[in-house]
This record gives structure tokens, C-alpha cells and sequence, in this order.
């Protein structure tokens, strides 16, 4: 992240378009946001569009504009996002969802730095920054012929690649906080921390909705938890299933888990206080070892042990 960082600080100086590519909820748009503020443009207006939510005609006049009477139902003229965000920056977040025709239109106002708004015929100058965002493979979609190919080479000047939030677990425990501490501010109510276990459940979590996930889950403990401190059994349903590999679910005041459950839960505790090494778990539980094998066998706790360096003999085996 830091060498993310220092890479859209360099671009953010130049006014180059860029393309940004990375999941769903990663922070494309807040990377976007960061090279505005860092650029020459920072006092310009700053206009993201969300390709996914209009099409054809209504997205062409978003995004162009249009004069009144253009179409049935333009009773007024707009200026269309391009002309808004003049002087500043357009983010244009999930362009691979862009239409081709209207791709054909952008790529000509990229060139003529000009826009023409529908029923118009005279073009009208622009100064605008292009930053394009999406979490689709632009080079394939061209290749397959879903993405003009002279467009994605004007956009594709420099491209920047953000990780997803499974990537950067060191960022997990600093963002978690962050949007508990952000939620106390908004809701101006004392902030709650998390227990280590707590906290270790949310570093074991995979994130599909990466950054933007994490911080609606933090408004939910923030709201939900009882007490200053959030503890395991605090954290919604999708967070249980990493929880339990882990080793993490905590008794509650109002159920008392099965044998099943709690055997598991400590096999699993002394499986990570031995560090994987199961011969040491089975000193610390006072069974035999095999015994703990096959109780690691039963409950699905292989992916606590600690794995054996690979030869490359063992590989071609």
C-alpha cells in the first residue's frame, strides 16, 4: 500500500489518464479521490459516474449533455457529466459496462478534448482529467471485442493495480479501527475497541466486499454491540464460519455449546498455542497423538498444523 501510495502521489502531479483496476469495494474511488486532491486539479470539481446505472440514450445525455428538445422528455438542457467536471477530474467507475457506441463518443472527446451534447452539432472545449475505474480485464474484453481497443490505448497511459482487502491483512486490524473510531464520531458515542479474539476472527475472514464490506460490518458492531468492547459473539453471521476455524466462538451467558463443539474449539486453541506442531498440542491436551489425529481429522483442523517444508522430490512425487 505504501508503494500504492507513492505511486498515485507521481501521477497524481501529471495529467495523464489513468486507469485504476481492482475489486469490488477495494477503494477505487477513494484511490481516485486521493490523486484529485494531490493534483493541480484539486480546487476543480470532482465528478465519479457510475457507468453500471444508465444506458443508451439516458446514459449518453448524462454523460454529453444535451439541448432542449433533443429528445422526447428533454424539456431542459443539461450540461451532461463531462462539462461538469471541466477544470477538474471524471471518474468514470466500471467502464467496461460502457456501451460501444457511446465508447466511439468518448474516445473522440478524449482526442478533440471536446464534447458535443445531443442535438448539437458544434463541439464545445473541455478541460477535464479522465480516470477510469473497473474490476473487469479491460485487455480481454478488447480481445474479445467488447471494449473498443483504440480507447482502452488512450485510457491505459498508466495503470494502477489495487490490491484486495485478502491481500493486505496488515491493513485489516488499522481499518477496523478506523471505522469504529469513525462510527463513534458519526453517531457521537463513546468508541468501542475490539478483543483480540475479536479481532482475530476479522483478520480471518476472506472480505469479498473487501474495504467497503468491513465498513458496513464495523456500523453494525458499533450499533449492535452491547457493551465498549466487542467481543466474538458481537460480530455478524458471515464472520462465524472463519471465527470457528480459528478456534474463536466464545461461550455465551445464554447457550452452552455442545461437547462436539467445545472439543473442537480446544483442540483448535491448542493447535495454534503449539504453533501447528501436533505433537506438542498433544502434550498440552494430555492425549495421545494419535488420537489428535484423528480428532484434526474429524473436525477439518488440517489448515491448523504446521506444514513440512517441500523438497523438490516431494514435489515431483
Amino acid at each position: 500500500m505504501q508503494r500504492l501510495r507513492e505511486t498515485v502521489e507521481s501521477v497524481a502531479r501529471r495529467s495523464c489518464t489513468v486507469i485504476i483496476r481492482g475489486e469490488s469495494g477495494s477503494g477505487k474511488e477513494m484511490v481516485a479521490r486521493y490523486m484529485h486532491a494531490g493534483s493541480p486539479r484539486r480546487d476543480g470539481p470532482f465528478v465519479a459516474v457510475d457507468c453500471t446505472t444508465l444506458k443508451d440514450t439516458l446514459f449518453e445525455s448524462q454523460l454529453f449533455g444535451h439541448r432542449k428538445g433533443a429528445f422526447t422528455g428533454a424539456d431542459f438542457a443539461t450540461l451532461g457529466f463531462i462539462r461538469s467536471a471541466d477544470g477538474g477530474t471524471l471518474v468514470l467507475d466500471e467502464i467496461g459496462e460502457m456501451a460501444l457506441p457511446i465508447q466511439a463518443k468518448l474516445l473522440r472527446c478524449i482526442q478533440d478534448r471536446a464534447v458535443v451534447p445531443l442535438g448539437e452539432t458544434a463541439p464545445v472545449s473541455v478541460d477535464i482529467r479522465i480516470i477510469a475505474a473497473t474490476h473487469r480485464d479491460l485487455r480481454a474484453m478488447v480481445r474479445r471485442g467488447e471494449f473498443r481497443e483504440d480507447l482502452y490505448f488512450r485510457l491505459n497511459v498508466v495503470q494502477i493495480v489495487v490490491p484486495p482487502l485478502r491481500e493486505r491483512r496488515s491493513d485489516i486490524a488499522l481499518l477496523a479501527r478506523h471505522f469504529l473510531d469513525h462510527y463513534a464520531a458519526l453517531y457521537d458515542e463513546p468508541a468501542k475497541t475490539l478483543t483480540p479474539d475479536a479481532l482475530r476472527a476479522i483478520e480471518e475472514y476472506a472480505w469479498p466486499g473487501n474495504v467497503r464490506e468491513l465498513a458496513n460490518m464495523m456500523e453494525q458492531v458499533h450499533i449492535l454491540a452491547a457493551g465498549d468492547e466487542v467481543m466474538v459473539d458481537d460480530l455478524p453471521e458471515e464472520l462465524r464460519p472463519a471465527a470457528a476455524r480459528a478456534g474463536l466462538l466464545e461461550q455465551s451467558d445464554r447457550e452452552i455449546p455442545t461437547l462436539e463443539v467445545s472439543e473442537r474449539m480446544l483442540i483448535a486453541r491448542a493447535l495454534q498455542v503449539a504453533r501447528g506442531n501436533r505433537t506438542h498440542a498433544a502434550e498440552i491436551l494430555q492425549i495421545d497423538r494419535r488420537r489428535l489425529r484423528r480428532k484434526i481429522r474429524l473436525y477439518g483442523l488440517h489448515a491448523l498444523l504446521k506444514q513440512p517444508a517441500t523438497t523438490p522430490s516431494q514435489v515431483e512425487r
